[in-house]
């Protein structure tokens, strides 16, 4: 019994000695793995991975960015219009910024103690341990006189940026500016940071990603003096930036210096398309300005200048304009009467001039006329008749849906719309709708009440730019791409947004159109023609004068073209505010405009002075 008890209590000693050695063992085993975790974690954060070693010297190293190039923009022949030229913000962190002298830096820098001491407290709000602009757009020449004595400023660095510039002074409104951020830019796109630049307006807006390029960061070695030592670790871990795309516009630099010399002193606008393409030769808005106004650190006072000059040179007027159109839309009736079989080419109706009713005539003319007449001289009574005769059209089914089916051609010729391509602060214009009439009139009304659509006045309000349009659905009897600017990004052909090449119909029959184009063409040649007088003998041109009355003031003169007849290869409207007849001053412009861009040259020289006043002022 005895010895049993002894074999058990050696059996258990043997057994707990046996656990005892496994624990020991097990507590080893975690302690190297843990260890081996810590070392070589140590070894990757020491020696492969730089991240901490940078964060623990940040009092030594400067972290850069690498501003990229805005791409440049070229006209339809490969003329420079914008380039980029350097300049130079000058930095400020706030923690490190140790002045001994704020009087002369302030003299090195040309600023008063005032806004040297209001730049500080923006940038200390912003943050004190990073950069923050403290002064911006240096040109070069000052950056050479301040980096030299710059050393006596620690906390203070440059970083530099570029500025756009304009080799002609044209174009403003079409090309727009570069600006700072504001808050809103922020929120709305990650990219930006503070001091960073954007497109505020124009093409430098619509088109910002593509032209704007992707910054890169560089990393420098900076002494106690604050200077600069060189790149870390010979720029290892620097990123370069990417240049923004170029961009070539379908403008014609040469035109659109033209259509702004002929249109100084006046108010208006002129808008020229190439009808194969739908691209905008010249977009013309009178007052102008020179674009270099907005560049650099007198943008914000230029521009305070612009926005409070009574002439107002910052609206562009040929896309955000909208007028009456006048007798230019007889042309748009005229052709929905013969689609709609409303009327046909040999329906006349009678004149009796002024003494007319319930339209009066502005002249008088031979009559009975039919359309192709009454396109040439502009006949009031005929197009009140056509009107008429639409809305009455049984074919139709009713004044509802006649007005409805007006509306829609309206609609479907490019009218009461954007255009929604590249063309940013586009107005839509007006084409009212059967409801509006519905409800001004409480539904009863006929063509007596809203005759004034006939003529183009009443609610009717167009855009220049719907109205060049217009003369180039004519000459392409029927069909037109949607005005755009841009003809081509970066260095891909085929890089065009797929929309500015989807050809569009009007839905009217291309019989038609030849109709009246051989009237728009009787303008210029026929004898009545309210534009014989300005006929170009090199080619055949088409148009249509527009007078529309303005109850602020004197009526606007219009006018509507393309040429050559038998190709069309510019389209063009002009309106000339408060300046009378159509064919008075906005029909010689549109003959002097295609004259140049058809032929290269104009050979009208004494309708070119009577046009250009000797001397002229180049400021708004």
């Amino acid at each position: 019994m005895q010895e049993r008890l002894i074999l058990q209590l050696n059996l258990l000693l043997f057994m707990t000695g046996g656990q005892y050695h496994f624990r020991k063992n097990i507590i080893i085993l975690i302690i190297l793995v843990i260890g081996s975790v810590f070392i070589i974690r140590l070894f990757f954060l020491q020696v492969i991975d730089k991240t901490y070693k940078l964060s623990s010297q940040n009092n030594v190293l400067r972290f850069v960015t690498q501003y990229p190039a805005r791409g440049t923009i070229f006209d339809r022949n490969g003329e420079l219009l914008v380039y980029n030229e350097a300049a130079y913000d000058l930095l400020v962190v706030p923690r490190q910024a140790k002045i001994a002298d704020t009087l002369a830096l302030c003299r090195l820098l040309r600023i008063d103690i005032e806004s040297f001491r209001a730049r500080m407290n923006i940038a200390r709000n912003y943050s004190r341990y990073r950069p923050s602009v403290f002064l911006d757009q240096i040109s070069k020449e000052d950056y050479g006189f301040i980096v030299e004595k710059l050393y006596q400023y620690p906390g203070f660095f440059f970083q530099a940026r570029t500025l756009r510039k304009y080799p002609r002074p044209i174009a403003a409104h079409i090309l727009g500016d570069v600006g700072e951020v504001n808050n809103n830019d922020l929120q709305r796109d990650p990219h930006y940071r503070m001091g960073d630049y954007i497109g505020k307006s124009g093409i430098e807006k619509f088109y910002e990603k593509e032209l704007r390029g992707e910054k890169g960061m560089r990393i420098m070695l900076v002494d106690v003096h604050n200077r600069e030592k060189g790149s870390y670790y010979d720029g290892l871990y620097d990123t370069m930036p990417v240049t923004g795309k170029n961009l070539h516009l379908g403008l014609d630099a040469v035109l659109q210096a033209y259509g702004e010399k002929l249109m100084q002193n006046r108010t208006g606008s002129i808008v020229a398309i190439d009808p194969a393409s739908g691209e905008i030769l010249a977009l013309v808005s009178s007052p102008a300005f020179d674009p270099n106004l907005l560049v650099g650190r007198v943008r914000g006072e230029n521009y305070n200048l612009l926005l409070n000059n009574e002439n107002k040179p910052l609206i562009n007027r040929a896309i955000s304009g909208t007028y009456p159109p006048g007798s230019t839309f007889k042309l748009v009736n005229a052709l929905v009467a013969l689609q709609s079989n409303s009327i046909d080419e040999y329906t006349q109706f009678s004149c009796q001039g002024k003494g007319s009713l319930p339209i009066r005539c502005t002249h008088n003319h031979t009559t009975p006329l039919s359309v192709r007449a009454a396109i040439e001289t502009s006949c009031n009574p005929f197009f009140w008749n056509t009107f008429r005769s639409i809305l009455t059209n049984s074919q139709l089914k009713g004044q509802k849906n006649a007005f409805d089916y007006w509306n829609q051609k309206m609609h479907a010729f490019g009218l009461g719309h954007r255009f929604d391509t590249d063309i940013p602060f586009e107005v839509a214009g007006n084409i009212p709708s059967r409801e509006y009439y519905d409800k001004v009139y409480k539904g009863s009304w006929n063509a007596l009440t809203v005759r004034s659509l006939s003529i183009g006045q009443g609610e009717i309000l167009l855009t220049p730019l719907q109205l060049a349009n217009l003369a180039a659905i004519i000459g392409n009897e029927g069909t037109y791409y949607p005005p755009h600017l841009a003809h081509q990004i970066g260095e891909q052909h085929d890089s065009m947004p797929a929309k500015h090449q989807v050809l569009l119909h009007t839905g009217v029959d291309a019989r038609y159109f030849k109709l009246v184009k051989e009237a728009m063409l009787d303008v210029f040649e026929g004898g009545g023609g309210t534009a014989r007088r300005y006929k170009v003998a090199d080619f055949k041109a088409a148009g249509k004068t527009g007078t529309v009355q303005n109850p602020h003031g004197e009526d606007h003169s219009l006018f509507l073209a393309f040429a050559p007849f038998e190709k069309p290869t510019i389209a063009i409207s002009v309106v000339v505010e408060n300046a009378g007849f159509g064919s008075t001053w906005a029909a010689p412009i549109a003959s002097l405009m295609m004259e140049l861009y058809i032929t290269g040259e104009v050979k009208r020289p004494q309708l070119e002075e009577f046009l250009i006043p000797k001397t002229i002022s180049n400021t708004p």
